[in-house]
């Protein structure tokens, strides 16, 4: 399962002691990969359209039966019951609709899914910690994911940690399980990646399907790289990327994971 939250975008407060920073983290907001929305119409202020909602319906239908079943494969003995954040999920809606983004729903009945407790129970083993989940739109683009993040740096003075949970790379049908060591195209895709966010490349970062090699084969698909998109939009231009850990799994699979300090 970690495999699929390995690539982790941190925005870390200017304070240079960090476990006083840590101690003044009072919500968390996580973009996670695993949990994708639906844009109704074509751009954000285009209009709803029938077709919109019998799409969103259907999504809706689809995520709930792959919520319980990811539910249903987890042993009971892993519970991570950390608080909502109902307040901040009202704040997020707020910051997004000001800056544009016409449609945003709240869903207080979908609880977290790995994608967002995996990392959280090893940050916050306690569960202490109020959460908000917010989803991904894997029908926009990488520049859409890093505005949506830019709308909400305003968080960072507010007391919320805004996490990105996907992953450096996935493509699950690439997996080498008897491999020692990563696949040319993987090795470069990270590479790249590490560079183009340590030299504060955020335009190469997001249009990574045509900057990035090996980018198809990296991500197949692209929800699991967006929320890294919006991590990087809420750090804003000249923040400072870090590679806090590195390591692979089945050849293919890197679990690369950055932390930004932002100088805004």
């Amino acid at each position: 399962m970690n495999s699929l939250v390995s690539l982790i975008g941190i925005i870390l407060s200017r304070k240079e002691n960090y476990q006083e920073w840590f101690r003044k983290v009072k919500n968390t907001l996580i973009f996670n990969d695993l949990w994708d929305g639906v844009c109704e119409g074509e751009g954000e202020n285009a209009p709803v359209q029938p077709d919109d909602r019998k799409q969103l319906a259907i999504w809706q239908s689809k995520d709930k039966k792959a919520f319980a079943l990811i539910s249903a494969s987890v042993s009971e003995e892993l519970q991570y019951n950390a608080p909502g954040a109902p307040d901040l999920a009202k704040r997020v809606k707020e910051l997004l609709i000001n800056s544009g983004f016409k449609t945003v729903r709240e869903d207080p009945s979908r609880g977290l899914d790995h994608g967002a407790w995996v990392p959280l129970s090893l940050m916050y083993p306690k569960a202490d910690i109020p959460v908000c989940q917010l989803s991904v739109q894997s029908k926009q683009n990488g520049e859409h994911h890093y505005k949506m993040g830019k709308a909400l740096a305003p968080l960072k003075s507010e007391g919320v940690l805004i996490i990105g949970s996907g992953s450096a790379t996935h493509n699950l049908r690439a997996l080498r399980f008897d491999a020692s060591s990563p696949a040319p195209w993987a090795q470069a895709f990270d590479n790249w990646l590490t560079e183009a966010l340590i030299n504060g490349r955020h335009d190469e970062i997001n249009n990574f399907q045509e900057k990035a090699p090996s980018a198809s084969m990296a991500h197949p698909y692209p929800d699991h790289f967006y929320p890294l998109h919006v991590a990087l939009g809420a750090a804003g231009e000249g923040a400072k990327a870090e590679l806090i850990h590195n390591s692979w799994s089945h050849g293919t699979l890197s679990y690369s994971s950055y932390s930004f300090k932002s100088n805004q």
